[in-house]
């Protein structure tokens, strides 16, 4: 839905905003060491745990200051190697207990109340070794380490600056060599790429403001980056969080990283890597494993906020079945409700039973139906969602009374998630809702929180609001005025909020409004998104024990585990659509693998050309969706021929690749592995990869290699040193050899997507709707290195029935099979090995096809066994000579060599029993 900063003109906001984060950026380079508000501390003393519980130690300061306030006298140093490759460095006040995200809300180890007194003894050693890090410090001034224990590189360094702690604003810093690539620290919009870049502002502060506003705090706050170098050839990647939902800036100059934080504590994460991969295990496993989604999820979804009845919806979803598009999930924005109050249906527009009929239709054929809910609740006496939240006392307060703010129905409260009252609210709601009408996921958005008001309202007596017949629902009807009276709406330190240092509560809650037990909103705003995530989550997986879809827009450490996300209001051109890509292989740091941007852009206008290029593009996004507002023309992807004819080609594969994108999903949930990936996760020596934001891989082994240019024909694609086989024609590969970039064809209804050597990949046959593809035969696509008489491949696919809230391996319920192949002169083997099989038996899932790519020479001749038997003679198989076809390989970007393509159809192999193919091929050189 359009953001409420949307009533100044997207062209002109983005251009004021990119100017003041110009001047931003010059001001820092300017200043490139902050001014000097803090003269450190000095360790006291420091002790270890003799139950293993780390090291404590307690901090002095040395001198204070008045600089944005009073320093806290005394800290209290609380330091734990969590496991083997996670070591935790905790400091806050030693005396009062400070701000810290709610350990009911993220869990995670406790470390010792304040002033909690323990069995340890002195710690006289200079630094504390863990399995994989060492914590090293100095004592006056105070200043800590972390370095790597296999090679001693130093990982962050925080003597670079002065450490500061006052209650508003906390200062560290640390030293980092100019060759490490940093990524993370968002959510922004990232022009250069996934790569940070110096003297960029990185501000942390969820903000509803368009995402066509570049180098900006948006929608969530991830205060984390991966740290990736390379030194003599050999990469590694560590992690940092910083854990702590207060605003802050990051500061990086390309030598050094500067966090000034308004409130809570230093809790800072380190996790060793020493690949990409494995960071973000060990990430997830702190933060929550990334949701497990439903199946149909995968597919592709359409919405559009302006569906102004249901009969537009029916005709939406004909347009794609008489077009032949896949679709698997039709969706509503505001436009199905009463007034714009959630929970409600327009009796006229979108009438219960004539929707409810809607709903059997589509649901007969396998389609899903997801709406929209903000947070925003109808200050309305006669709405009973608002009686019931009145009666439960369930909102967010301002100085005893319900905070007044402004959203699409009009004045609104906010409910709080952090109330536990406010969630077993929000849970019956829901319930109720969905007897109402079965949707099958919900969308919530608007919540960093959204406000059309900043500061303390009231509703106005010499107007009505909202006001009758307005175009412009946003603009605030209410009577408002700035609160600047307290150190929470107006902090000493000012945050480069919305890129402007906006106040905190511009358009917003107020920072001074309160939360359940007196928590404050200045302290708890960027976990509003989390905290409704995690109730929706509880609410939806109550019902009918199914797997929950969550839609968030707002997100925070930790959300990945609840909720999918999309990038926001963006824009239909190409430059939004470049950045997308930086956006989505972010979130999958984050731990949001299931994640995608508006196709064709949320405001108007796209091309027709450049609708083309987004599907061929957003097909491949986790999370794939056509969205728009109501000022922009109709853009389904069957408006145009050209677009439609993009669309089955692009989509096309994707549901073929749907058992692959549904097995990434699994090792998401239970390794944290991104499902879109940058480059370098599965090639980290490959430096030239390191920035590269124009391709990325799904999985460790299919790049995407998209047109992001107007006009263009062909696109100029970085592969690392192999072999890429081309999906759409796998008579093509592409071998490199270095780091030069190769073009490829690419007329307007293609898309270059390329799979790597050594993977063996699972397809099937497609369809237009999930339910039905996922049911074909597969595909085993087996590539090796071109031109091999030796090598190896394997991969993997995992099935399930995906209605099961949880995705876990057990019998009867999913199938883990892992695939392997050899080449070893003219023999090429190929197996299984099934891990609980009799669910996909139970299913009839066959293997109809193996095909081998990449084998040297020229074929004439071809034998098969399977278990050991004629391929013929074998139960279940079926010999059709015209099956085992041989093509000619046709090397793109360079010299032509060829090697052959084998097929060997006509098989009814059970997915979920063991099986072994050896190919003897008759070779003529």
């Amino acid at each position: 839905m359009l953001s409420s900063s949307s009533s100044s003109p997207p062209s002109l906001l983005h251009l004021a905003l990119c100017c003041v984060t110009a001047l931003f950026a010059l001001h820092f380079c300017a200043a490139a060491k902050p001014p000097k508000v803090g003269f450190g501390y000095r360790l006291v003393s420091i002790e270890e745990s003799t139950n293993g519980g780390g090291l404590i130690g307690y901090l002095q300061v040395k001198q204070s200051t008045s600089t944005y306030g009073l320093d806290i006298p005394h800290l209290r140093l609380f330091v734990k190697h969590e496991t083997q490759d996670r070591l935790r460095v905790h400091i806050t006040d030693a005396e009062e207990q400070r701000w810290e995200v709610p350990y009911d809300l993220l869990p995670r180890e406790q470390p010792p109340p304040p002033g909690a007194k323990a069995s340890s003894s002195p710690f006289t050693a200079s630094e504390y070794a863990g399995g994989d890090l060492i914590f090293s410090f100095t004592s006056d001034p105070f200043t800590f380490a972390v370095r790597r224990k296999s090679n001693g590189q130093t990982l962050f360094d925080s003597s670079y600056g002065t450490m500061v702690f006052k209650d508003q604003y906390l200062e560290i810093s640390t030293r980092l060599p100019k060759t490490a690539a940093l990524y993370g620290l968002g959510e922004n919009t990232q022009p250069g790429g996934i790569r940070l870049r110096p003297n960029d502002p990185y501000t942390l502060y969820t903000t509803d403001i368009s995402a066509i506003n570049l180098n900006t705090d948006l929608y969530g706050s991830h205060p984390v980056y991966m740290d990736l170098r390379n030194e003599g050839g050999e990469a590694t990647a560590h992690a940092v969080l910083l854990l702590n939902s207060n605003g802050m800036d990051v500061f990086y100059t390309g030598s050094s990283l500067t966090y000034k934080v308004i409130g809570g504590v230093l809790d800072f994460y380190f996790f060793a890597g020493p690949s990409p991969l494995a960071v973000v295990d060990q990430y997830t496993t702190l933060i929550g494993r990334p949701a497990p989604m439903p199946y149909w999820a995968l597919g592709f979804h359409q919405c559009r906020w302006g569906y102004q009845n249901l009969s537009v919806v029916e005709g939406v979803v004909e347009g794609y079945r008489n077009a032949q598009i896949p679709l698997d999930v039709i969706w509503n924005d505001d436009d199905h409700m009463d007034a714009a109050k959630d929970f409600t249906l327009d009796p006229v527009n979108y009438p219960r039973p004539k929707l409810l009929d809607f709903l059997d239709r589509i649901h007969s054929r396998g389609m899903k139906y997801i709406v929209l809910i903000d947070p925003g609740i109808a200050v309305n006496s006669s709405y009973g969602v608002y009686q019931r939240a009145m009666a439960k006392d369930v909102f967010i307060k301002y100085e005893g009374k319900p905070y007044l703010a402004q959203v699409w129905p009009g004045p609104v409260y906010y409910p709080d998630y952090l109330n536990p009252d406010g969630v077993s609210w929000w849970i019956d709601e829901i319930a109720r809702f969905h007897e109402l009408v079965p949707v099958d996921g919900l969308w919530i958005d608007m919540n960093e929180a959204s406000n059309f008001c900043t500061g303390k309202c009231e509703l106005p007596t010499n107007h009505s609001c909202p006001i009758p017949g307005s175009t412009t629902p946003w603009v605030c009807c209410l009577d408002c005025k700035n609160l600047t009276d307290t150190r929470w709406d107006d902090p000493p330190y000012k945050i480069n909020a919305s890129g402007s240092r906006a106040p905190l509560g511009f358009k917003t809650i107020a920072t001074s409004a309160t939360h359940h037990d007196g928590i404050l909103e200045y302290n708890a705003h960027s976990l509003y998104g989390f905290s409704q995530a995690i109730a929706t989550h509880k609410a939806l997986q109550g019902l009918q024990g199914k797997r929950p879809f969550i839609l968030s827009r707002s997100t925070f450490v930790g959300s990945g585990a609840y909720a999918a996300h999309w990038t926001g209001d963006n824009k239909g051109t190409w430059d939004d659509l470049r950045y997308s890509i930086s956006t989505m292989l972010n979130f999958g740091l984050f731990g949001m693998p299931m994640v995608g941007s508006d196709i064709c852009g949320f405001y108007p206008a796209p091309t027709e050309e450049l609708c083309n290029r987004w599907i061929e593009l957003g097909a491949f996004y986790p999370f794939s969706r056509d969205h728009a507002n109501f000022a922009s023309p109709r853009q389904e992807l069957y408006q145009w021929e050209s677009v439609a004819e993009s669309a089955r080609n692009a989509l096309g594969l994707r549901y073929k690749l749907l058992p692959y994108l549904y097995t990434l999903n699994y090792e998401a949930h239970t390794t944290g592995a991104p499902m879109a990936r940058p480059v370098f996760f599965s090639f980290p020596n490959f430096t030239s990869s390191y920035g590269l934001s124009t391709q990325f891989l799904l999985g460790g082994s299919v790049m995407v290699s998209p047109v992001l240019k107007k006009a263009a024909t062909s696109v100029k694609a970085m592969f690392p040193p192999g072999t890429w086989y081309s999906l759409f024609d796998m008579t093509k590969a592409v071998v490199s050899q270095d780091d030069r970039y190769v073009t490829l064809d690419a007329p307007l209804n293609a898309v270059n997507v390329h799979v790597y050597q050594n993977t063996i990949l699972p397809l099937q046959r497609g369809g237009t709707i999930s339910k039905e593809a996922r049911t074909t035969p597969f595909t085993l696509v087996v590539a090796f290195p071109f031109g091999a008489t030796q090598g190896d491949a394997k991969g993997s696919v995992y099935v399930d029935d995906d209605e099961r809230p949880e995705m876990k391996l057990a019998e009867g319920e999913a199938s883990y099979i892992e695939f392997y192949a050899t080449v070893s002169g003219s023999t090429v083997k190929v197996w299984s090995e099934v891990e609980m099989g009799s669910f996909s038996l139970e299913k009839g899932l066959l293997i109809e096809k193996v095909c081998v790519l990449g084998l040297q020479g020229n074929g004439q001749g071809l034998a098969v066994e399977v278990d050991g038997e004629p391929w013929a003679d074998a139960a279940g198989a079926h010999f059709t000579e015209s099956h085992a076809v041989m093509h000619q390989e046709k090397l793109e970007g360079g010299n032509k060599r060829t090697s052959m393509v084998v097929e060997v159809g006509g098989l009814s192999l059970p997915l979920g029993k063991t099986f072994s193919m050896t190919w003897k091929l008759g070779i003529k050189e």
